[in-house]
């Protein structure tokens, strides 16, 4: 039995993501087998990067992606880059928009793409996140979390989610936490099937601002914050 499965969660939930995961093998193996042979070629060190994530309520697990940054890529100035991002109300542009040199050749448009994720299907499979959820953080983030804002992870982590299609690197952080919270709160079937829809029209959005660098990115204006009396007061 899934942890989804033992927490409760709705049962059409992990209906819909193993699903929607056969009909899609056909195009993704290929696909997949194509990455890893690419980044074999262009860097010898392991295809998969794995890592330590937060997820459903609070419980960790190992995420898998592809790798796309060197072996041993030193983690501190991602580190400083997010407290800076949680501290402040600047949009949350990724230090790729800037260029990283931890990155190897592709990496970035893999990073962009949305494709370095393609192995988490592997953790939907085991039952460790959804297609749709808030994005599994890191530990040392979720350090930095305000009580209220842990209330994102009463749900299941997702390879896409309301905070990812609603602007994401143009929103900020306080944003992406009250999104996610409305995801939490509100998920329904429809609800996911809407937001699978709008996961590709994203991605597009997302690599434009990606390769074009240190151009400002706007705030698009339709994020709008949970009243105050309903996050902050938790």
């Amino acid at each position: 039995m899934t942890q989804s499965q033992k927490a409760g969660l709705p049962f059409w939930k992990r209906a819909l993501d193993l699903g929607l995961i056969l009909l899609a093998l056909p195009v993704v193996l290929p696909l997949a087998a194509v990455i890893a042979a690419t980044i074999r070629l262009i860097s010898k060190d392991a295809i998969l990067f794995k890592d330590e994530r937060v997820g459903y309520l609070g419980k960790t697990f190992t995420c898998l992606k592809f790798r796309t940054m060197f072996a041993g890529a030193n983690t501190s100035s991602h580190q400083a880059h997010l407290h800076q991002l949680i501290s402040s109300d600047a949009p949350m542009v990724k230090m790729d928009v800037q260029g990283d040199s931890r990155i190897i050749p592709l990496g970035r448009w893999l990073r962009s793409s949305g494709l370095d994720e393609l192995p988490q299907l592997i953790n939907v499979l085991r039952g460790e996140m959804s297609l749709v959820g808030p994005r599994p953080c890191m530990p040392y983030e979720s350090e930095k979390y305000l009580p209220w804002q842990r209330e994102r992870f009463d749900a299941m982590p997702g390879l896409t989610g309301l905070w990812q299609v609603s602007g994401k690197n143009r929103t900020t952080f306080a944003e992406m936490m009250r999104l996610d919270i409305e995801y939490a709160r509100t998920k329904t079937l429809w609800f996911d099937l809407i937001i699978i829809l709008k996961t590709i029209p994203a991605l597009v959005v997302q690599m434009r601002d990606t390769h074009q660098k240190r151009k400002p990115l706007l705030r698009p204006a339709h994020v709008k914050p949970l009243p105050r009396t309903q996050v902050v007061n938790q």
